[in-house]
């Protein structure tokens, strides 16, 4: 079984939600069901869907707008928070093209975890339900350290637990502060283009390494990596 040591990359780590899962359908699922609870009509799924990587206050935000008061926009969370709870894994799965990109590190000996600000509450049960817990080598949710992303915190902990160092990794998000905290950690980073991006936001200006479309192209990113490490080496 060939191992870890014939790839410079010994570790590859990914951000959740627009990552490694497309969250999307059940995270805008429980703002419809919240704003049907208001008497609201639902938002449109499609700019939902660009804002789920920004989290609960975000879609919370797009359905109520920012002038709601501190108040409210609290419960709304809160309510926001249970209903997804409540219906956390009903239409949510890996992005084409994951599994076999999950199944080929795992062949090679490469380690892969998860780094998210997502919280564990949501994050553990989530990636049990889809049977990814157990194969993950490390899961660090947005509230498992002191600091988050961008914070290159949760990154140093990630390599750590796969017993690399960031500079052997790989990092693939798409959100900003995703290629912000891996460029912070020294890690290789790739932007997921295939992810939750808003159309206002410009991410050629992120300072990836590089861009993905979907999930299979990691796996040029490791060869690639590992045909210019041997002609260094001669």
């Amino acid at each position: 079984m060939p191992t870890s040591s014939l790839y410079s990359t010994r570790a590859v780590l990914f951000d959740l939600d627009g990552t490694l899962l497309d969250t999307a359908p059940d995270m805008v699922g429980a703002l419809d069901l919240l704003m049907q609870e208001e008497g609201l009509p639902a938002v449109d799924h499609e700019m939902a869907r660009r804002q789920v990587s920004h989290g609960s206050g975000a879609l919370v935000t797009l359905g109520f707008g920012a002038d709601q008061s501190a108040a409210d926009f609290k419960r709304r969370q809160q309510r926001y928070l249970d209903l997804y709870e409540q219906n956390l894994c009903v239409d949510t799965r890996l992005f084409q093209g994951m599994e076999e990109t999950l199944a080929f590190l795992e062949a090679q000996g490469i380690a892969w975890g998860i780094v998210t600000n997502k919280p564990a509450f949501l994050t553990v049960p989530l990636l049990k339900l889809l049977n990814l817990h157990d194969r993950s080598k490390t899961i660090v949710s947005g509230d498992s350290l002191p600091n988050r992303k961008p914070h290159p915190e949760p990154l140093f902990y990630a390599a750590s637990a796969c017993n690399v160092l960031a500079t052997e990794c790989i990092y693939v998000g798409d959100a900003e502060r995703d290629i912000e905290a891996g460029n912070r950690a020294g890690m290789t980073t790739l932007l997921a283009s295939y992810g939750y991006i808003d159309e206002e936001e410009r991410p050629e200006l992120w300072g990836a390494n590089g861009v993905i479309e979907e999930a299979q192209e990691i796996l040029d990113w490791l060869i690639e990596a590992n045909e210019s490490d041997s002609h260094r080496a001669n």
